[in-house]
């Protein structure tokens, strides 16, 4: 797709105030984390109205893209490393239950 267009945006949504609503919601979502449902190297509005034309974004799949969004966001806070202050170690990790301890049977 060359270039979206309000009108190609039309076929998906009832009226332009819907198409601002529908969109500006969908640009928070990507600013939040969203991964785009279309391919572009384009600011997130382009994106998102790129998505609407296509169909993908729609007001019945928005809560459900937005929940996506927040999962892969906890997931991305999850995985960042922590970094410790200078001199400051690491807690041990609680042994698993019904393991033993090092150097003690089983």
């Amino acid at each position: 797709m060359a270039r979206v267009t309000v009108e190609d945006c039309l076929r998906h949504v009832s009226n332009r105030f819907e198409l601002v609503h529908l969109a500006i919601e969908r640009v928070k979502q990507l600013r939040k984390g969203a991964e785009p449902l279309v391919r572009c190297k384009n600011k997130e509005i382009v994106v998102a109205l790129r998505e609407i034309a296509a169909g993908k974004v729609r007001f019945d799949n928005l809560d459900e893209l937005a929940r996506e969004a927040e999962e892969r966001q906890a997931i991305k806070t999850l995985e960042a490393p922590v970094e410790l202050p200078e001199g400051e170690a690491a807690p041990e990790a609680p042994a698993a239950a019904g393991t033993a301890p090092e150097g003690t049977p089983a």
